[in-house]
């Protein structure tokens, strides 16, 4: 049975309890890996390698030479990007396409496109008028805020990892990574590539474990941790932020969503249909950004719900190496008892049941795996609990509206603002409506395009501060002013 250990400063290390946990194959639900579980001693000693690089070759290190070595790590992902892919679809069951085309590449060009931006940013600059004649100066210095803790989620492991080491790393900062219990195995093989890279030891940290009274928790409380970033539930972001204000550390989140579509009737319909259908379904609907939400204007209603039900039901359920598979199973058995839970409730509220609403039949070598149906409903009322909270599954709730300020009113009724999609034809409609949505990111005739370069969170419980750009460099860095008396 294979082991996965922690990373601590360049080296791979067991659990001093000697406690383990099991990674399991969602798919079928075989034990693909014992997990040693950190503790608090494993969490001090990943702080403390972490504080000792910051203050030694790493914290001294000039950008030039950090952005090279990070380009050295992503040419490393993709030179071991087999591996990286099998450890990512065994851990989480997607498709191979998935993650050929998005996981990997986009967590190999995480280290690239911040290493690069960090030697062009620029910082402001001030004459200051003293009524002397001679003036000040002022000038801004970008300094690393520290040793950052990074909580990463399961959904798509490494590359929300690398979208917070990536520009951890590139501003100077040294990381401690607590990845999801869930999904392990590649922030403990990203460590090996750290090390081919000339990496110095301490500056990338992985200690596994679960959240309360384990590795996330003591992570979140230690007080040599200069800022907190997490992905996940809202819920565990509460938890973190009330840790994070004994000793007023910063904190970076990306919470939770219940995003919304809105499809008017001047939408190309099979660009809307196979947005959504990605959208709803895509990774088994375990994205923060998909939509779980429609909402279609009446004169096209029925003609969208029939063809999203087409589309839904021509998904191709399997193991992840088989050609043609396009859609796997959720992360564990305990988030499909969740998953379910909430297609109990959808029946129970009242919703017509499009299409699914259960559990596949599946061959035998993966019937014990965590499978869903895609699933589609419309017919609840809007104080549902399908509609109001997060599910985190492939389904979502179709429902009819009359009017602009209708659709506008739908889609804000929520406490969630992460995206949302917007489907129409009429370029003065997309500008009036995506700037009335109360959310972070609003696409328009898409679904999941990103330009790395761009501001990337949520606002109200979705989130706090902004990942993505420069943008993501104000929790990454402090600001120092210099004021020189000329």
């Amino acid at each position: 049975m294979k082991e996965i250990k922690h990373f601590i400063n360049g080296e791979y290390v067991g659990s001093e309890s000697g406690r383990t946990f099991d990674d399991v194959n969602p798919a079928n639900g075989e034990v693909i890996a014992k997990v040693h579980e950190g503790g608090q001693a494993e969490i001090d000693r990943a702080v403390a390698a972490a504080r000792a690089a910051m203050n030694g070759e790493w914290g001294s290190m000039p950008a030039a030479r950090r952005s090279e070595l990070l380009h050295k790590v992503a040419d490393g992902v993709r030179e071991r990007f087999d591996e990286f892919l099998e450890a990512e679809c065994l851990d989480t069951g997607k498709p191979r396409g998935m993650a050929c085309e998005i996981d990997i590449p986009r967590g190999a060009a995480n280290f690239k496109v911040f290493a690069d931006l960090v030697k062009n940013v620029p910082t402001e600059s001030f004459h200051t008028d003293t009524g002397d004649g001679r003036g000040a100066l002022n000038y801004v210095v970008r300094k690393p805020r520290g040793v950052i803790g990074v909580i990463s989620p399961w959904n798509l492991p490494l590359l929300l990892m690398t979208w917070k080491v990536g520009p951890a790393l590139a501003c100077g900062n040294t990381v401690v990574v607590k990845p999801s219990e869930e999904t392990p195995h590649t922030a403990a093989l990203l460590g090996e590539v750290m090390n081919a890279a000339g990496i110095p030891k301490g500056v990338y940290n992985v200690v596994h474990g679960f959240g309360p009274d384990s590795a996330g928790e003591y992570l979140t409380r230690h007080a040599d941790v200069d800022g907190i970033t997490f992905t996940g539930e809202t819920r565990t972001g509460t938890a973190i932020m009330k840790a994070a204000a004994e000793g007023i550390r910063n904190v970076s989140f990306e919470l939770g969503g219940k995003n919304a579509a809105i499809v008017f009737a001047d939408a190309d319909l099979d660009k809307a249909v196979e947005g959504t259908m990605r959208s709803a379904f895509a990774n088994c609907g375990q994205v923060c950004l998909g939509t779980e939400r429609v909402y279609v204007e009446r004169p096209v209603f029925d003609d969208f719900v029939a063809r999203l039900k087409t589309g839904a039901e021509s998904l191709t359920m399997g193991w992840w190496q088989d050609p043609g598979i396009n859609f796997g199973p959720l992360v564990s058995q305990e988030h499909r008892r969740k998953v379910l839970s909430y297609y109990d409730k959808a029946v129970a509220d009242g919703a017509t049941v499009v299409t699914g609403g259960g559990v596949p039949q599946m061959r035998d070598d993966l019937a014990a795996g965590a499978w869903v149906q895609p699933t589609i409903w419309t017919g609840l009322p809007e104080d549902s609990a399908v509609i109001q909270e997060e599910i985190f599954g492939p389904c979502c709730h179709v429902a009819p509206f009359d009017s602009e300020e209708e659709a506008i009113r739908l889609a804000n009724d929520t406490p969630y603002g992460l995206a949302a999609a917007l489907w129409t034809e009429n370029l003065s409609r997309a500008h009036r409506v995506a700037p009335q949505l109360d959310v972070g990111l609003c696409w328009v005739n898409s679904w999941f395009l990103r330009d790395l370069r761009t501001p990337f969170g949520g606002s109200k419980q979705s989130g706090i501060g902004r990942e993505g750009g420069v943008h993501g460099l104000e929790f990454y860095t402090e600001l120092s002013n210099v004021c020189v008396k000329l």
